[in-house]
Formats: C-alpha cells, structure tokens, sequence
C-alpha cells in the first residue's frame, strides 16, 4: 500500500482483475518436404502453342545454389549473417573493379573467399530451418516453381523400391508445391516450409525438432509422404507436443480390389491425426509444358489441399466445426471413386474419404485415426478444439505464476476462464443452453488442499462439453392417419 503522510485526497489506478484470454491461431501448418539439390525447370518456347503444335525445349536442370543467389532464404535468426556476407560480397566486387594490375590477383581471391562466405550463409536458412510463406508466390521465390522431378518419361519403369524399407521413393519438390499450391488455393494463409534433401533426412526424427521453436504452427503436412516410419515420426512430434495435429496421405497405389484399412493406414490409431484417401487429380504447368499432347493433369497426394480447408472452416465457422462436406478447391478427379459400401468399411476405422458428392469432389470424412478406437476422441474437431481451448488456457494465464496462492488468485482465475469459455460457447463451440450446461470451472479449498499449496501448486478443474458433428442424419417417417373429423 502506498504511504500518506498528510490530508488530502488521493487517486489510485488499480489494476483490472480482468485478464482476457486470447484464442491461439488453429490454422498455421507446417509443411516438410523434399526439395533436391537440383529441381528442373521447364522452359517455355517462346513459340510455344498450347495446341501442343509448336516444340518445347528440354528441361533444363538448375543448380539449387543458382536459385539460393537469386532468391536467398531470409528467415530470424540467419538475416544478420546473410546481410554481413552480402555485404563483404559487395566491397570485395567493388575491390576487383578499383584494383590495379598489381593487385588484381589477391582481390579476385578475396572475391572468391567473399562468394564461399555468402555461400555458407545461405546454407544455413536452407535446410533445417522453417522458412515463412504466406502465399504461393512467396513459396515459389523460396523454392521454386512446378518442376518436372518425379514425373516420369513416357514409357519409363516407375523407381524402384527402397531397398530397406521398401518404400517407393517420394516425388520430391512437385508434390511439395502441389501441397502448399493447394494449401493456398483452399483457404490457407500462413505456413511454415522445412525443406529436407531425402526421405533419409526424414526417417530421423531429429529433423522435426527443428519445428519446435515455432509455437504457432498447429498442423503438420509431408504431401505424398507415405513411408510408414516417416508418418510415425510425424504423429510423435505431434503427441509429444500436444499442440499439433498431423494431416496424413494414404499411399497413391493401393490394389483396387482391397480397399481395406491394412492396405491404406500405414500408422496406429491416434487421436493427434487424420488420414485422407484417395490421391486427387489437379492441371500441372510443368505436365503440360513438357508434354503439349497431354491433359496436363497429374495424381497429386491431398493432405496440403485438406490443410487448406482446416484454415478455411477454422476461419469461416471456428475450429470446432468439423473439416468435412467441403468442396476440395483444384480437385478435377480422384484416384478411386468410393462407394457407400467401401466408405462403411474404412469410416470407423479412420479412414476419410474424399467422394464425389452433390457434383463436387468433397470431403466425406472427419475422423481421427482410428476411428472408434479412439473412444471420446473420434472426431477431429473435438480433438483440435481440445487443442484450442488447452494452448489458449496456457498462454492467457502466464501472469498467474508466482502470484500469491490464496483465494483471491483463485476467484481471479475462475472469472478469467470463465469469461474465456463464455464466449467459446457463444461461438457455437460448446453445447449447451447456458454456459453452467456447456462448461464448470472449479479453483478452490477442494482442487488446492494445504499439501498441494505447500508444494507451490494452484490447481483449477475445467470441464468442457465439445459439440459433436453430426455424422449420420436420420429422418424417422412413418404414415400419419391425418386429424380426424366428427
């Protein structure tokens, strides 16, 4: 209390003990993909005719380096370093054009020095580092358009298997920019891009950790990655995290005639991921460019699309909408069309289809991996809504720490999660027809007895009911006899 030493009146601001809780961001995915040393670019004819009359020229292979100079990874923590090597790049071109005969030897080796060192820089906002993209133009700067890697040449083998794990080696860069095209393209505004070499770099589950350090990132996509190591690492980040949630592709080629869960789910059943089924067909400049006969159009995995329509539904209605009979924004085919009865067999064991419904390709589907297995959490937007209400309660209380532990602080925290809860369930995320129906909120003599108060520990109990979809509609209709007359 401050100190009054002589008559008089005095004014105090007293601090709100109202402390608002903000919802977190549900819709920042992160996307791991192969970008290869070098990606090949198609190169359009000047003459070229989209009738496919007129000769293209062969693709050309770029160098990744050529693509860093140009187009450098700038991301925090790395620009200081790139701007110092520019910089010495810069005053050590300026050198060899100001030096004399004499001299022009050790300034071309300073120059040359000058370019390693900017070489090195670059390197290290190249790989392992998420780089921010929050368009697909921006993408394209970072790491490149639609290549032609991983398509291949008419009549050519398809790879060959692994030769350890027996996995089909992944299309690399064009799935990658297929995932984060289509990300955009479907309602997505902001992810993150971590870039690796090879699947080898992936089945390391060290690679992910890189991810860590950005706390906003929600959801977790490797387009048309299906190695069932890699898929685990990726489920694991998410689970040891808790914050995440992993979007997963089914393999591209499972046999028609076994549409089973065996031959799709690669993982186990986990309530931190989804899992889409079939591949879907989009046009593809670089199809079209190198070969002028065809449709231009290639199989693509549908997890970056699907990332797309999470941010979609989380901004139009919120995340505790579920991501599910909305269109797939690029979709012109799907790989297998999905009967009913092939949906009855894959559905409760979290499988989600994508179907063609209503005229539309759509998502039919809004399970966790596993499906029933996962009992409370089957849904996916339980599971993320879950997610929701867990890191924004987190966030908004920090200011609790250290307070002092007594019914004061507890009342102060019940009104503050309260007043947050309040307003989820207004959205429509809770269900009840009063907020004591929807949710209770409980920090007292109960949750903090003497020996937890001891031990430094304030204790608050939160019970939510989430809204479930409403994934069977059943109309009941019977005869009615109609009023009767006298």
């Amino acid at each position: 209390m401050p100190e009054y030493l002589s008559p008089g009146v005095y004014v105090e601001e007293v601090p709100s003990a109202i402390k608002p809780i903000a919802g977190v961001s549900t819709s920042t995915a992160a996307f791991v993909g192969i970008v290869p040393d070098t990606i090949q670019i198609p190169q359009e004819n000047p003459k070229y005719d989209p009738t496919g009359r007129s000769a293209v020229k062969h693709p050309e292979t770029v160098p990744r380096f050529q693509l860093l100079e140009f187009h450098p990874r700038v991301v925090d923590g790395a620009k200081d370093r790139v701007d110092e090597a520019k910089k010495k790049l810069d005053d050590a071109n300026q050198t060899v054009k100001e030096a004399k005969a004499d001299t022009l030897k050790d300034a071309t080796e300073s120059l040359r020095q000058a370019k390693e060192g900017y070489a090195r820089a670059l390197t290290l906002v190249d790989r392992g580092t998420p780089v921010l993209c929050t368009s697909f133009t921006e993408f394209k700067k970072y790491f490149g358009d639609f290549s032609t890697d991983g398509l291949l040449p008419p009549g050519a083998a398809p790879p060959a298997p692994d030769p350890v794990t027996g996995a089909t080696p992944a299309p690399g860069q064009n799935q990658l920019a297929h995932g984060v095209y289509g990300f955009f393209s479907n309602g997505g505004t902001r992810c993150y891009v971590l870039a690796v070499k090879d699947l080898l770099e992936l089945r390391n589950p060290e690679t992910l950790s890189a991810l860590e350090a950005v706390d906003e990132i929600s959801l977790v996509v490797a387009p048309g990655i299906t190695e069932k190591e890699i898929q685990t690492n990726i489920i694991t980040h998410c689970e040891n995290l808790a914050s995440r949630f992993a979007i997963l592709d089914a393999p591209e080629h499972p046999a028609e005639d076994q549409l089973t869960e065996d031959q799709i789910k690669m993982v186990g059943n986990t309530h931190y991921g989804a899992l889409y089924f079939p591949w879907i067909r989009v046009f593809d400049l670089a199809t079209q460019v190198t070969n002028p006969d065809s449709d231009g159009e290639i199989w693509v995995a549908p997890s970056g699309h699907l990332a797309g329509i999470y941010a979609r539904v989380d901004h139009e209605r919120g995340v505790h909408k579920a991501p599910a009979n909305e269109v797939v924004r690029g979709a012109l085919d799907v790989e297998y069309q999905i009967s009913k009865s092939d949906q009855d067999g894959l559905n409760p064991h979290g499988v989600n289809c994508i179907r063609y419904i209503n005229d539309n390709y759509t998502v039919w589907g809004a399970r966790t991996i596993g499906g029933d297995a996962n009992e409370d959490l089957k849904y996916i937007n339980v599971r993320r809504t879950l997610i929701f209400l867990e890191k924004s309660i987190d966030e908004g209380t920090q200011w609790v720490v250290f307070e002092p532990n007594d019914r004061t602080l507890w009342a102060k925290i019940v009104r503050n999660v309260t007043a947050f809860l309040t307003n989820v369930w207004r959205d429509g995320a809770l269900f009840g027809s009063t907020p004591q129906e929807a949710f209770y909120v409980k920090c007292d003599d109960e949750t903090n007895p003497y020996d937890e108060r001891e031990l430094g520990k304030v204790t608050t109990e939160i019970g939510v009911a989430i809204v479930r979809p409403a994934e069977f509609v059943i109309f009941r209709i019977s005869q009615w006899a109609g009023p009767q007359t006298a």
